[in-house]
């Protein structure tokens, strides 16, 4: 039986997924807020928002932070394969 041992890299749960319940902790934060949900409730989801972020700069340093907070751009259509734009039509036809 093997034992994989998380990386900084790579983490025990994937970045997308954290950023994903980063903003919904967020938006449920903004909702409980303005609903008028008790104070106390507001708060947590504010903590909680914040130490999603803290946890992943303990767990991966600065860089992984940046990454859950501002992630990269995807490639564009343009950033495929490489091929020249005759190239293509080859492959097309």
């Amino acid at each position: 039986m093997s034992v994989v041992v998380p990386t900084r890299e790579s983490g025990l749960v994937s970045l997308s997924r954290t950023r994903v319940k980063l903003v919904v902790f967020a938006a449920l934060t903004v909702l409980a807020a303005v609903v008028g949900l008790p104070g106390r409730i507001v708060v947590a989801l504010a903590l909680i928002s914040v130490a999603i972020p803290l946890a992943v700069a303990v767990a991966g340093g600065g860089r992984m932070a940046r990454e859950l907070l501002l992630p990269g751009r995807r490639p564009g259509p343009e950033s495929g394969l490489g091929h020249r734009s005759e190239q293509g039509e080859r492959f097309v036809t």
